[in-house]
């Protein structure tokens, strides 16, 4: 058994300060007070510990205290993304069987119909009911539910214990190191691992989190050169646009800044250089949300020695290669006490593993000295004329054009080669796509160059800033 997190932290360092929105503070002893009203309400309304509930709202304080005020009460939160459409939400809704969803106010339309559930301001409202916290958890115990992406087939509900938090949470500050006035900037949503394990390694590392609703370049660049904040957590997306900021403002990150935690797929290479001449440490880091958050990270120190790399595994971790081909490269499969139990809904009689192994989909190779690198997702895979295409690669030179914002590539059916790729661009300034064409065949081997380029107002991504390559196709029908 180990301690409820909210407590412990709360008894622990009462005054430190925890978290921060728009200007706003509140201690862990004042978040651990406003969560425990919230459970008394919670109880009041009918809920019941243990109970598996869904919980849906945008990245502010409320959001937070209703997630603690349902850790609080053991529930298991199925982690709603507040992007969905109701199909979707009602596809999770229907597999999760949760008893009700617990909304913000202006996310309610959202729902489905018919569906159950009690709203925020409502909720903040309510009689409170005596209830009885433990004190303690057991490591097995489920904490929270989030749905993958789907990249084919249904999304399937993945399982995260106390146990997985705390493995994933530990080994991450063994790797980077933590100090009492480290300030961890989120701007990634909470419903993603990505946000949700900042809220985690804050109560046990007892740090405070600066909190975005949504990602502003302007005023995070600002925080990052003013030293407000020590470490961020970025996709290859935002970190550009950061990037960006600071080139254009002719600025550089503070000495205060530590780390930015770079995951969500391969980091352009073009962008760890700009990143270093910016004074902005940039760590590549590899995990998924059956691992609940990292599983690998480069370290500082090697960030340039090693460009491209995800790192080595984290302390308690295990990566190997399966069936690797002739240069090494093959699925990336992973072993540890952070690796989800399993799933539910109608993938729980699925084992989540193999022989102990986690089989990700994930194409990579390790080098001499052991260092992961992340080649590709295997669904994304582009297989034109016998030959294996991987977006990343085409992506990676796109992306170190001068006129090029974001780019996407995806396979198309081709009658002669099977398959051709196709890029999606999204740019900066006037581009001539001769120009790209010919940049690309400087670059590229030839079956690599796409066949096509379409300039788009944007790329289709989730919640957490990923590019979803399997909806790229759909934007040829928007022409």
């Amino acid at each position: 058994m180990y301690p409820n997190w909210i407590l412990q932290r709360a008894y622990v360092t009462p005054f430190r300060d925890a978290l921060t929105y728009e200007g706003q503070t509140w201690t862990f002893q004042q978040l651990n007070e406003l969560s425990l009203q919230r459970a008394r309400q919670l109880t009041a309304l009918g809920l019941t510990q243990g109970n598996r509930i869904a919980i849906m709202g945008p990245s502010k304080p409320a959001l937070v205290v209703m997630m603690y005020a349902c850790m609080h009460l053991q529930c298991e939160m199925v982690m709603l993304n507040r992007r969905l459409s109701q199909a979707e939400i009602a596809y999770q809704l229907e597999d999760s069987q949760a008893q009700l969803v617990l909304v913000a106010d202006e996310d309610v339309e959202k729902l489905p119909q018919h569906t159950p559930y009690h709203v925020f301001s409502v909720i903040e409202k309510s009689n409170e009911q005596h209830v009885d916290i433990a004190k303690e958890w057991s490591l097995n115990q489920t904490t929270s539910i989030m749905y993958t992406s789907g990249t084919t087939g249904f999304p399937k509900g993945v399982r995260q214990t106390v146990g997985n938090h705390q493995a994933s949470a530990t080994a991450s500050v063994l790797n980077i190191g933590l100090q009492a006035d480290d300030v961890w900037l989120c701007a990634v949503p909470l419903f993603h691992i990505s946000g949700f394990s900042i809220l985690v390694r804050s109560l046990l590392y007892g740090n405070k989190v600066q909190l975005y609703e949504q990602f502003h370049a302007e005023a995070i660049a600002q925080n990052i050169v003013d030293g407000d904040v020590t470490h961020m957590s970025v996709v290859a997306v935002t970190l550009e646009r950061i990037l960006n900021t600071l080139e254009q403002n002719n600025a550089q990150a503070s000495p205060r800044f530590k780390l930015m935690l770079a995951g969500g797929g391969p980091v352009p290479v073009d962008y760890l250089k700009r990143a270093s001449a910016l004074q902005l440490a940039v760590a590549q880091t590899y995990g998924m949300t059956e691992t609940s958050s990292q599983t690998a990270t480069l370290a500082s120190e090697d960030a340039m020695k090693k460009i491209g790399s995800a790192g080595k595994p984290l302390f308690f971790n295990q990566i190997k290669i399966d069936k690797p081909n002739e240069q090494g490269e093959g699925e990336i499969c992973i072993r540890g006490p952070h690796v989800t139990p399993g799933y539910i809904g109608r993938f729980a009689e699925r084992s989540a593993t193999e022989e102990g192994w986690l089989h990700t989909g994930d194409i990579g190779y390790m080098d001499e000295e052991g260092y992961l690198f992340v080649v590709d997702r295997r669904a994304d895979l582009i297989i034109s004329g016998g030959e294996n295409i991987y977006p990343a690669e085409i992506e990676n030179v796109l992306l170190a054009h001068a006129a090029v914002q974001e780019a996407g590539v995806c396979g198309f059916q081709d009658d002669k080669w099977g398959q051709v790729p196709i890029a999606f661009i999204v740019v900066k300034e006037q581009l001539a796509l001769t120009d790209l064409q010919q940049y690309c065949e400087e670059n590229l081997a030839k079956y690599k160059v796409p066949k096509r380029f379409m300039i788009v107002d944007e790329l289709p991504r989730n919640g957490a800033n990923k590019l979803l390559r399997r909806k790229l196709a759909s934007l040829l029908s928007s022409e």
